[in-house]
């Protein structure tokens, strides 16, 4: 089959059919509901929550297209014994890594804000990738999955922009992976680190 050519900044992307995934980063709960750990933090939940229409419908493009839609979720084991001290002791006490949250425990595993916001869940049969840090290759076996998949490609989406989503485009990139940034389907708090 040949490649589809996206329209792309600095120049057109050619899709390559059946080596192409869909990376959907961190849409959690504890990120983007209103009284979850990004909100508590003093962030307008509402900038991520305008990623989730385009990206529902892009989601939904892909499974119909037969692409490979893989999810990650940053969190820790509820031991904590995967957080490093200097991203556990980072915030306000009440506020960080493993404290009672609205959701649940913030950012931990299994925990209802640790998942994914419903509008976006995963079906059946997609790959989950849970991550301790920001970058989703980090102590994962998201390599595996790509290579055992044959994926040349990267379409990335999620948030935040400045933070997951740009430590998951160059991590994949240093791997050799050709990237392209969904632009309405990624998102920030604050729209001066979006643009």
């Amino acid at each position: 089959m040949n490649p589809i050519t996206v329209p792309a900044e600095p120049s057109a992307f050619p899709l390559i059919p059946g080596q192409t995934a869909l990376i959907v980063i961190d849409m959690q709960r504890d990120f983007l509901l209103p009284g979850g750990f990004g909100e508590r933090l003093g962030n307008d939940v509402g900038q991520l929550l305008k990623v989730v229409p385009p990206l529902a419908a892009l989601i939904a493009a892909a499974r119909d297209a037969g692409i490979l839609v893989i999810h990650t979720r940053e969190g820790h084991l509820p031991d904590l014994s995967d957080c490093p001290p200097a991203k556990l002791n980072r915030g306000a006490p009440s506020r960080r890594i493993g404290d009672p949250g609205k959701y649940g425990r913030i950012l931990i595993r299994g925990e209802y804000g640790h998942d994914i916001v419903d509008e976006l869940s995963p079906v059946n049969g997609e790959v989950v990738i849970d991550k301790p840090g920001k970058g989703a290759f980090y102590a994962t076996d998201l390599q595996d999955v790509l290579t055992a998949a044959g994926v040349t490609q990267l379409l990335v989406t999620g948030v935040t922009t400045e933070v997951c989503v740009h430590t998951n485009t160059r991590e994949a990139n240093d791997r050799g992976y050709e990237c392209l940034v969904v632009s309405d389907c990624v998102g920030s708090y604050f729209p001066e680190f979006q643009r």
